[in-house]
């Protein structure tokens, strides 16, 4: 049964009328406010047991000096629940006059209000002051939570316009549409529209950061592809300039993912950003160092076994965000970028095999160009289409045939670069193909 008032005796002096121990009995003036003695706790939990027993108000006995230590000691603790707007009721001090400063703190920790002994000497005296203070409650409560509201309504405002925005970027349209499908959504799944622009939002970060943690995949592969082509002679000039914009790309990727990512992520998410992060470092130190020292095609093999680290790492850290997502729709995203990759690697592999003269290095394309092929396939038959990216997959077929004939003899120079040429208008394709996902409306909407 719930009390009407709790009163709390803090171990200090008390006032002369209050008996000194817990278990007494409460003087006349109090019974008829249905008031019950609570021993104070010894633990830092005060704030939670002033309502523990859904008292209407809470009175407390003693110095302020002491209640604002202890109520300090009872917010620190991490269990506690938070002080001020978590209070279930009034709570009242009853004792000595406080210094400004300690009865600033006491008000900014949740107290109602402060009253002298005085205020004990007559049961009529002690409901006014106790009346006032739930009150003044009762009102600082409505104002917490018209201001919540108001927040909520500047945070719902807040999404709503950078969802348009998103829509807006993505699709290409005009505010008042990209407004008219999220008040849609929102009505469709009984959702408010502030929710709705919130999930879209999020969305597009987790689809921005499966598309990025792709290309360092690809990435892996075509550094070393672009080196295989510059020290291979196969259009050296624009492969340098290339492998220059590709180093760029990798670390612009990881510094944007390390970004996106957000702060409660996954664990699994954060463990594999800084595996891909090392990785590359490693990477790109190796690959450095190798261009700078002049060594040949003696280094190439050591710098793929680096890159293989990063592929394997950029693999684990996109499976992450796909998972951490928790939107079927990523997963289009997920299987478009593998196809760079795929690309990139195929050509690499190639060109390694010939410049190293290790044909052992031809004997895994098989097998990746059937996995490129099963990929094409099943991004044909997906239901998330549209004109531009059926358009695209039509002329990701025709430029794959081409590569084909690259790929059956790599060892020419003529081969060597429709090989190179080819496996980059893939890329380029499977780029503004990724993207296209990536913006389209069902993984937006997801």
């Amino acid at each position: 049964m719930p009390q009407s008032l709790l009163v709390y005796a803090l171990p200090d002096p008390l006032p002369e009328n209050l008996a000194a121990q817990p278990d007494a009995p409460l003087p006349p003036a109090w019974l008829g406010l249905g008031a019950v003695l609570a021993p104070w706790p010894e633990s830092a939990v005060a704030v939670r047991q002033f309502g523990a027993d859904a008292p209407d108000r809470v009175v407390i006995l003693g110095r302020a000096e002491l209640l604002c230590a202890a109520w300090q000691a009872a917010a620190a603790v991490p269990t506690a629940v938070a002080a001020g707007a978590a209070l279930p009721c009034a709570v009242s001090l009853v004792g000595p006059a406080p210094d400004a400063h300690t009865l600033a703190a006491l008000l900014g920790l949740g107290l109602t209000g402060w009253w002298p002994d005085a205020v004990l000497a007559s049961a009529e005296s002690l409901a006014a002051a106790l009346t006032v203070d739930r009150l003044r409650w009762a009102h600082d409560r409505a104002v917490r939570a018209d201001l919540a509201r108001l927040q909520t309504q500047i945070d719902e405002r807040k999404w709503v316009d950078r969802a348009k925005g998103v829509l807006m970027s993505a699709r290409g349209m005009g505010e008042d549409e990209a407004f008219r499908l999220l008040r849609g959504a929102s009505m469709h799944a009984k959702l408010r529209v502030g929710e709705v622009s919130r999930s879209v939002i999020e969305a597009a970060q987790w689809a921005d950061a499966i598309n990025r943690a792709g290309q360092l995949r690809m990435l892996s592969q075509r550094l070393v592809k672009l080196a295989a082509q510059r020290m291979a002679g196969a259009d050296a000039r624009r492969a340098r300039t290339l492998l220059d914009e590709a180093m760029d790309r990798a670390q612009d990727n990881l510094d944007r993912l390390d970004a996106l990512l957000p702060k409660d992520a996954p664990e699994a998410s954060t463990a594999a950003l800084a595996r891909a992060q090392r990785a590359w470092q490693g990477l790109r130190t190796d690959l450095q160092a190798a261009l700078v020292n002049r060594r040949g095609v003696t280094v190439l093999g050591a710098v793929d076994q680096r890159a293989e680290a990063l592929l394997d790492a950029a693999e684990a850290l996109t499976e992450a965000l796909e998972a951490a997502g928790a939107r079927r729709a990523l997963h289009i995203i997920n299987l478009c970028g593998r196809q760079r990759m795929r690309v990139q690697r195929l050509a690499k592999d190639a060109l390694l095999a010939a410049l190293l003269h290790e044909p052992q290095r031809r004997v895994g394309l098989p097998a990746l160009m059937d996995a490129f092929e099963a990929a094409l396939r099943e991004l044909g038959s997906a239901p998330l289409s549209s004109e531009d990216i059926r358009a695209g997959l039509a002329e990701a077929g025709e430029e794959w045939l081409r590569l084909l004939r690259g790929l059956r003899s790599s060892d020419d120079a003529e081969s060597q670069a429709l090989l190179a040429g080819s496996s980059d208008a893939l890329l380029d394709i499977f780029d503004r193909l990724t993207a296209a996902y990536e913006h389209s409306l069902q993984v937006i909407m997801s």
